[in-house]
C-alpha cells in the first residue's frame, strides 16, 4: 500500500520509451503520481523502430503488472517467433517454427507497444518536447531538472529511462558508453508481400539471419507487410567517413556493400539493394561490465541507461521489468530512498549477470551461426 509521504512525492521519469512509460503506468495504478519528460515534440514525430519480442519471464510480467497483458496479446504476432538460419547462398539451414499457442515471446511493433502504453496513462502524464539539459541540487534532494527549452522542474526523485546516452546517468555514475566495434546498418522494406515477394518468402514470418564470420545480414518482419534488414559488420566508428561515403547517398552505400558482399548470392544481396529509402547507421555502444553505483536517494536508472547491452532481444524486456520492480518498490516502501535501495538491490545483480553473459555478443553474432553448410 502506498504510504502517505510517497503519495505526494514528485516523481520525474526522463524518457518516454517502453521502460519509462511502463514505470509511469504501474505507478499510477498503485496510487502514485509521475510525470514523464520526453524530448520528442509529439508521439508521431519519428519512427519508433522495428519489431521486438516480449518474453514471458520479464516483459510480460511488467505488462501484467501494468494491467495491459491481454491488450498486448491482441496486438502481438505469435508467428513472429519464427527464426530462420540461412547461409550466404540463401539456403535455409534451420527453421524454428513456434508451436500453436506458444506465447513465450510473441512479437509486437515498437510503435504499437508505445501507443498501448501511452493510451493507458492519464492525460498530461507525458510532457512532450522536454529535452533534459542537466540536473542540479544535492543528492539528498530536492533535485532541479533543467531543460533545453529554458524550463525547469523541482522533483523528489528523478528516474533515468533516457537510453544509451542518458543525461540522468551522471547523477549516479561517471561511466559513459563506448563503441563496441560493431555497426548495424538498417534498411527498410515496405509492402514486402507485394513488392518484395522473393524476400518475403525467404525471410518467413519472423526473423532470418546469415553470417560468414566477418559480416551478417539480419531481416525481421513487422506488421502491415513491413520488414527491416540489418547489415552487421565489425568496423571503425567513422568507417563511412573514411570510405568517403555519406548516409544520404544510398546508391554509393549500396555499391560499397555489394562489393563487400560480392561472394554472397544475388538472392541474399537483395537485402542490400532493394530497400525502400535510405539506410540508417546504428553503431553499437555498450557500458562497461559490471556497471553499478553507490546509492543516491533521489536518482536511479532503468533500462539502457542502467545496463546497455547488445540488441539481442534483452534490452526492452529488462527495461520493462526494471520499471515494474521500481514502481512496485516505490508503492510499498516508507521513503523514496528505501524504495530506490530495494529496487537497485534487485536490479543491479540481475543486470550485471545478464550483461556478463552477453559481453562480446555483438562480435559473436558475426560468427556464431557459421557452419560447414555455408560452403554448400
Amino acid at each position: 500500500m502506498t504510504t502517505p509521504a510517497l503519495a505526494k512525492a514528485r516523481i520525474a521519469i526522463i524518457g518516454g520509451g517502453p521502460g519509462g512509460l511502463t514505470c509511469a503506468r504501474i505507478l499510477q495504478r498503485r496510487g502514485l503520481n509521475a510525470t514523464v519528460y520526453e524530448r520528442d515534440l509529439t508521439a508521431e514525430i519519428r519512427d519508433q523502430g522495428g519489431s521486438l519480442d516480449l518474453h514471458e519471464d520479464n516483459g510480460q510480467i511488467a505488462l501484467r503488472e501494468a494491467g495491459l497483458l491481454e491488450e498486448f496479446f491482441r496486438l502481438a504476432r505469435p508467428e513472429g517467433q519464427q527464426m530462420r538460419k540461412l547461409n550466404s547462398l540463401g539456403h535455409v539451414l534451420d527453421d524454428e517454427l513456434p508451436e500453436e499457442g506458444n506465447l513465450f515471446k510473441p512479437e509486437i511493433d515498437r510503435g504499437q507497444l508505445r501507443d498501448l502504453l501511452l493510451a493507458s496513462l492519464r492525460p498530461e502524464t507525458v510532457q512532450w518536447g522536454k529535452s533534459l539539459a542537466y540536473i542540479e541540487g544535492p543528492s539528498y534532494g530536492p533535485r532541479w531538472l533543467r531543460f533545453e527549452d529554458g524550463s525547469s522542474a523541482e522533483v523528489d526523485l528523478v528516474i533515468g529511462a533516457d537510453g544509451a546516452f542518458s543525461k540522468v546517468r551522471s547523477a549516479v555514475s561517471e561511466v559513459v558508453p563506448y563503441y563496441s566495434g560493431v555497426t548495424f546498418l538498417e534498411a527498410w522494406f515496405h509492402d514486402i508481400d507485394q513488392r518484395h515477394g522473393e524476400l518475403a518468402a525467404l525471410i518467413g514470418q519472423g526473423t532470418a539471419f546469415a553470417a560468414d564470420g566477418e559480416r551478417c545480414l539480419v531481416a525481421q518482419r513487422s506488421s502491415a507487410s513491413r520488414m527491416r534488414a540489418y547489415v552487421v559488420r565489425r568496423l571503425p566508428l567513422n568507417w563511412m567517413e573514411d570510405a568517403g561515403l555519406f548516409i544520404t547517398d544510398t546508391n554509393a552505400i549500396r555499391a560499397y556493400l555489394l562489393d563487400e558482399f560480392r561472394d554472397w548470392s544475388p538472392r541474399m544481396k537483395r537485402l542490400i539493394t532493394d530497400n525502400d529509402g535510405p539506410y540508417v547507421s546504428r553503431p553499437l555502444f555498450v557500458l562497461p561490465v559490471p556497471h553499478k553505483w553507490e546509492h543516491v536517494p533521489t536518482a536511479t536508472l532503468l533500462g539502457d541507461a542502467a545496463h546497455l547491452m547488445p540488441p539481442l532481444g534483452v534490452g526492452v524486456n529488462l527495461a520493462m521489468l526494471d520499471a515494474s520492480d521500481l514502481a512496485c518498490a516505490l508503492s510499498t516502501s516508507n521513503t523514496i530512498s528505501e524504495a530506490v535501495s530495494c529496487y537497485e538491490d534487485l536490479m543491479l545483480p540481475r543486470s550485471i549477470e545478464i550483461a556478463r553473459m552477453l559481453e562480446g555478443a555483438a562480435e559473436h553474432l558475426l560468427r556464431a551461426h557459421v557452419s560447414n553448410a555455408d560452403a554448400q
